[in-house]
């Protein structure tokens, strides 16, 4: 006897295949869009931009902490951090004057530290690898008898980038002034030279 021909039915998956399916598909898509993003990101000119302009504040404040440091104790190696820190004129200053340099402090023997209490960049050429910044110090000298000297100060500085990163080309004294007048007279005194 022959069976009749029944029709057979489509064997349909398991549906722990189709949720299997469906979180690899979503794992993929979520790895292609996470690739792109951090693909953008990593090409951004403002990121690198933003990086660069982190680099340069943080030699700005390491090098002005640097210039403003040095032990009688440990000369050498405070004169090597300074032409370390800078280049070009600067450094070029720092290696001319530093027999002089020597000579002082061995005879004064002093310690000078310095603690950056802030600091901004105020200009940042990327591209031409030039930078300056403003740096707040607070600088402590201690002498031989132990007192101690504490003086705020707020340096200007020039960057220039060079192989080895960021590093001073210039550095002084910022002009201080009464933030209060601002250079013109004031109206009594223009009414009175008339």
């Amino acid at each position: 006897m022959t069976r009749p021909n029944r029709p057979t039915r489509e064997r349909k998956p398991p549906p722990t295949r189709f949720a299997l399916l469906a979180a690899l598909l979503l794992a993929a898509g979520f790895a292609a869009w996470s690739s792109a993003d951090w693909y953008a990101a990593a090409h951004d000119e403002r990121v690198a931009y933003s990086r660069q302009r982190d680099a340069a504040l943080d030699a700005a404040e390491q090098g002005v902490r640097n210039l403003n440091t040095l032990d009688h104790a440990d000369l050498e190696q405070g004169l090597a951090l300074w032409e370390e820190s800078a280049t070009g004129e600067l450094l070029k200053e720092l290696k001319g004057s530093r027999a002089e340099f020597t000579r002082q402090v061995r005879s004064a023997r002093t310690a000078t530290s310095a603690r950056v209490l802030s600091g901004a960049l105020t200009e940042l050429d990327d591209r031409a690898g030039r930078a300056r910044a403003m740096v707040a110090v607070r600088i402590t000298v201690r002498t031989p008898d132990r007192k101690s000297a504490v003086k705020d100060s707020r340096m200007l500085t020039e960057l220039t980038r060079t192989g080895g990163g960021w590093k001073l080309s210039a550095l002084g004294q910022a002009p201080l002034g009464d933030p209060g007048t601002t250079g013109d007279k004031a109206p009594d005194e223009e009414a009175g030279s008339r």
